[in-house]
């Protein structure tokens, strides 16, 4: 047995993660399907990655300085690893979030220490809109940054330095397909990068869930949603800065009742508790490995992130009452007889 390995700081504790095959996704899928755990990071979220290395690229810079603060807008994940990363530096940390997502996320972040700041969920167009008011709130705060995890490239850098080259050794080097939703459009565009200087042949696709604008993008060329979707931090409207340039080779939608198909089955078959994100994921996940099998790929293997764990969202998508205010299907275990 390997010995666990031991970390100099406690922010050497964001990234490997661990790797694992998921059984019923490759049944599906007729080929191997894997799931890179980003809930083990210490917020819990991929969103730690993105977090670390722009904190740490604003430093590099000169424009985080000692007693600094750090402001951004965020569906919730990246201002819970913002905080962490900034508690540990010994920063303050402004957090401006739209006032339908998760309770959860919002007593976490308040629990961290963070100053959270909620808006009305509106249009990227708004001025109102909570990146654009974490923007000025950066801008009006002594010593504040603003760490627009949107467009600061920092972002996908973390994802071409840490997750591909972690996927690529985790996989023996050799990784068919991966794919993911974009929210900033770090995550797809950064493994997207990061994999291809490895294997240029690794097929890179998006997966996107309803409402979102980007399918129709790298399927037509234009910025067109369609339906809507309860998924929180995916979905995203615009070419973002972490987007320009992303390799993406191929494209899925995935429906929100899919994903928690999905949701439902890793739970129930095996013992894995995560958020819809996670479900759509897979769904993508799954897709992707039946095209590559029909293609006539031998034996491929597909990757996909596990974005967060489902205690984030335990008030949402694990309520029943919520789900069937949404119109959504509720889990047969949170269903209650007449």
């Amino acid at each position: 047995m390997t010995a666990p390995v031991l970390r100099e700081h406690t922010l050497d504790l964001i990234g490997n993660t661990p790797l694992v095959r998921l059984e019923g996704p490759s049944r599906e899928a007729g080929c191997d399907i894997f799931g890179k755990c980003e809930f083990a990071n210490p917020g819990a979220s991929v969103k730690d990655r993105a977090a670390l290395w722009i904190i740490r690229d604003a430093e590099a810079r000169g424009e985080l300085q000692p007693g600094g603060t750090v402001v951004e807008g965020t569906a919730g994940n990246t201002g819970i690893g913002i905080a962490l990363v900034a508690n540990a530096l010994g920063y303050r940390t402004i957090i401006v979030m739209p006032d339908n997502q998760s309770q959860e996320k919002m007593t976490t972040l308040r629990a961290l220490g963070a100053e959270l700041v909620t808006v009305p969920p509106t249009k990227f167009a708004d001025c109102n809109h909570f990146v654009h008011t974490s923007r000025r709130l950066a801008e009006e705060t002594e010593g504040a940054i603003w760490s627009n995890q949107f467009d600061n490239t920092a972002n996908r850098k973390a994802h071409i330095e840490g997750t591909a080259r972690e996927l690529w050794e985790q996989m023996e080097h050799r990784i068919d397909g991966f794919t993911c939703a974009a929210g900033t459009g770090g995550t797809i565009a950064g493994v997207g990068m990061g994999l291809k200087e490895f294997d240029e042949k690794c097929v890179i696709a998006l997966t996107d869930p309803h409402g979102a604008a980007l399918f129709n993008y790298y399927a037509n060329g234009e910025l067109k949603g369609e339906g809507s979707s309860v998924a929180e931090g995916i979905g995203q409207g615009r070419i973002t800065g972490n987007l320009e340039g992303a390799p993406i080779d191929t494209q899925f939608r995935i429906s929100d009742e899919e994903g928690l198909d999905w949701v439902a089955r890793l739970l129930r078959e095996e013992g894995l508790c995560l958020g819809l994100s996670s479900g759509i994921n897979v769904a993508g996940a799954i897709a992707l490995g039946r095209q590559l099998v029909a293609e006539g790929r031998s034996n491929p293997r597909v990757a996909t992130i596990l974005c967060d764990t489902g205690f984030r969202y335990l008030s949402t998508l694990y309520d029943a009452a919520w789900l069937e205010a949404k119109g959504l299907p509720v889990f047969p275990w949170l269903q209650t007889g007449d």
